[in-house]
């Protein structure tokens, strides 16, 4: 069964073996990835962006120059969107503006922009970059991100399935994907239809849920490093795949992945996608929120201990700890991400009197300053 059409280029003609699914395996929490403190963002001012602020120094507003002036007269041009807004591309629907933002459709265009964005790093400090895909998983500051946001599109979202195999570009939808594969044949990934995201995201976090991840069934991933020009294929074993982290960097872009899937009973895998989708229902909030906002520490449950903490239904301004599930929280229509952010600091600090744990955040945080997080 071919589901779309991911391009063959993505590997570079490269075909490396993967092995069956393990065993799930207990893994103890690492901590989460932490935020892109040196992608911090300035406040605006009306005629643009100025100095001073979350500590942008000269040199890399000279780079950021520099870029905006290369990839305007590339032929990424037509993509670029300057001040353009980020809270459309989140689902707490609030942030502020990336400086520069461009969507690429194929791997051709991102390598394209790699060479761009690595020749602009030659003439100073990096370029700060934001991967941006459905924005499940991320909170912007209300003053937006000083930087290259960069978005999949097109064929860097398409996925195919050959045998027990799913080819997947890095923009596509985990719950697309999830379902294909289970009308396919596939048992495995099922855990995907509930979570919101892109399978690139999926990979940098190692995403998971319902008693798998990512690990299970990753064979390999393309990625594309935006500050050194290059496109690498990575075995997963080379990722260093752990409790919702990985190795992989905020300036690098997963193109695309392989997943090493097993023939099932369809029937049987068809109910455990709906049991899945009834229990997320059930036992998670919609509306405006990221999923999980802390990770598990080892042996806990963070809902747990922020609902036992007396945390549950805390309110800062535009955020409030949802009801239905503690460990989420949900934004009011045009809310304010330094709400949300207040709201997680409160969290932890109950958590810390009540129990003595530590929350580690989940939510990938961009634009803050230190003294701002949680």
């Amino acid at each position: 069964m071919v589901v779309g059409d991911l391009a063959s280029t993505a590997r570079r003609g490269c075909r490396l073996a993967g092995g069956p699914l393990a065993q799930r395996r207990s893994v103890p929490d690492v901590g989460s990835r932490r935020p892109d403190l040196y992608a911090r963002c300035r406040h605006r001012a009306p005629g643009g962006w100025r100095g001073g602020g979350c500590g942008m120094t000269a040199a890399v507003q000279h780079v950021l120059a520099d870029l905006d002036r290369r990839l305007a007269s590339s032929p990424l041009g037509r993509a670029l969107r300057r001040d353009y807004g980020l809270a459309s591309h989140t689902t707490y629907r609030v942030g502020g503006p990336a400086r520069l933002f461009v969507t690429v459709a194929d791997l051709a265009e991102l390598e394209t922009l790699a060479a761009i964005v690595s020749g602009a790093c030659g003439t100073g400090p990096p370029v700060p970059v934001l991967v941006v895909g459905r924005g499940s998983n991320l909170l912007v500051a209300d003053r937006g991100f000083d930087g290259l946001a960069v978005a999949l599109d097109s064929r860097l979202t398409r996925f195919d399935i050959d045998g027990p195999t799913v080819g997947a570009a890095g923009g596509a939808l985990l719950p697309v994907v999830a379902r294909a594969s289970v009308e396919a044949g596939l048992t495995g990934f099922e855990w995907a239809v509930g979570v919101p995201g892109t399978v690139g995201g999926a990979v940098r976090m190692n995403a998971g849920g319902h008693g798998s991840d990512m690990s299970e069934s990753l064979i390999d991933a393309v990625t594309v490093d935006l500050h050194r020009g290059d496109t690498a294929v990575r075995a997963a074993a080379d990722l260093q795949l752990g409790y919702r982290t990985s190795d992989i960097a905020a300036h690098e872009v997963v193109a695309s992945v392989r997943l090493k899937l097993r023939f099932g009973d369809g029937e049987t895998s068809r109910s455990g996608l709906t049991e899945i989708v009834h229990w997320r229902r059930a036992n998670q909030p919609g509306g405006r929120n990221a999923g999980s906002v802390f990770t598990n520490p080892e042996h806990a449950a963070a809902g747990e201990l922020i609902e036992s903490a007396g945390a549950k239904g805390l309110r800062v301004g535009t955020a409030e700890v949802s009801s239905k599930h503690a460990n989420f929280i949900q934004s009011d229509e045009g809310g304010r991400a330094s709400d949300i952010v207040a709201v997680m600091r409160e969290v932890r600090r109950r958590v810390w009197n009540a129990h003595g744990v530590e929350l580690s955040a989940e939510t990938h945080l961009v634009g803050f300053e230190p003294w701002e997080l949680p």
